[in-house]
């Protein structure tokens, strides 16, 4: 897959399939906008995705937290079969650029769209006034088909968005976001070093740092699944997380995701993974001692082992 970034000085080898968006959170109704895409690179046409180096909200001084950062973004849409990732840089020229402007010069010249397709909600030049209509407005000038992609919704008529998503996140309600997503929200990342807590009561952990810029749901230990990576082959293991600054042996407040996984040999350190928040089980909290906390952790882990079984008929999804 190509990534063009930092640059508006492009211009593509080919005539390009287009999807414009935000792509946070890449849920159902972001793959079926790929999946447009998709039918059309059969034709000869580049799959290319068209989105902003930085959000519109974070750009203008409001949301700056992602579901999906910017790495994350880049692995998913390559495993996905994309040609082209265009992450255009947000920035106060090509905010004020007007949109048709927009549309001939990136759209319709350096992208060499024959096919756009979008949501009812897209939004881009000055003002944000660039939207569907204006792109069916100039397909014929511009020489490139159009298609609406209408939002997607879940069974009981909740409509999925990011917004949507990222409410469900700070709630830490874990299986409407994996509703909506079409896969348990994800947080990848390299293992750290910890501080060998779990290790001294036969509990070892997984440590993960997570970006600073990506939407952690709430403190607490969630019923998980992890993918550790070798090279670009992932195995998966069930596990319970704990999501959070870990008061009762450390007093560094630095939030983290600390990992056990079932049935696990070996060392983790320094390998990349993917921890996927299945639902949730408790808040964290601070234990008077550490023997109470290892009491705690055998019972979550006891009560994870439940809910693995439980689950145990869902086979482990290898995707991010």
């Amino acid at each position: 897959m190509q990534i063009i970034e930092q640059t508006t000085d492009f211009v593509l080898p080919a005539a390009s399939a287009v999807a414009i968006g935000k792509f946070d959170g890449i849920h159902l109704g972001h793959r079926k906008l790929v999946s447009r895409l998709l039918e059309h690179r059969q034709n000869g046409l580049l799959a290319t995705i068209f989105t902003f180096d930085t959000s519109a909200a974070a750009f203008f001084g409001g949301e700056e937290k992602e579901l999906t950062t910017r790495a994350e973004k880049r692995a998913v849409f390559e495993e996905m079969g994309i040609d082209v990732l265009i992450e255009f840089p947000l920035n106060r020229e090509t905010a004020a650029t007007e949109p048709e402007e927009f549309v001939r010069r990136y759209l319709a010249e350096q992208m060499k769209a024959a096919y756009i397709c979008a949501g009812p909600d897209v939004s881009f030049g000055k003002n944000g006034a660039g939207d569907y209509a204006l792109l069916e407005q100039f397909a014929d000038k511009y020489g490139y088909r159009t298609e609406l992609i209408e939002k997607v919704g879940l069974p009981d008529g909740t409509e999925i968005s990011s917004t949507a998503i990222r409410e469900a996140v700070r709630r830490g309600n874990m299986e409407l976001v994996r509703g909506m997503l079409g896969k348990p929200y994800s947080v990848s990342g390299c293992v750290e070093h910890g501080r060998r807590f779990g290790s001294t009561i036969g509990m070892p952990t997984a440590n993960l740092i997570p970006e600073q810029d990506k939407l952690l749901p709430p403190n607490g230990v969630y019923y998980s699944n992890v993918i550790v990576m070798d090279g670009k082959e992932g195995k998966g293991y069930r596990s319970i997380s704990n999501v959070g600054c870990k008061p009762t042996v450390s007093a560094a407040g630095l939030v983290g995701i600390e990992t056990y996984l079932y049935d696990f040999e070996g060392d983790l350190y320094g390998k990349d993974i993917t921890v996927m928040l299945q639902a949730f089980r408790r808040p964290e909290q601070k234990f008077d001692d550490a023997d109470a906390l290892r009491r705690q952790m055998e019972a979550d882990i006891t009560a994870g082992r439940e809910y693995t079984a439980a689950m145990s008929g869902a086979p482990l999804r290898m995707d991010r």
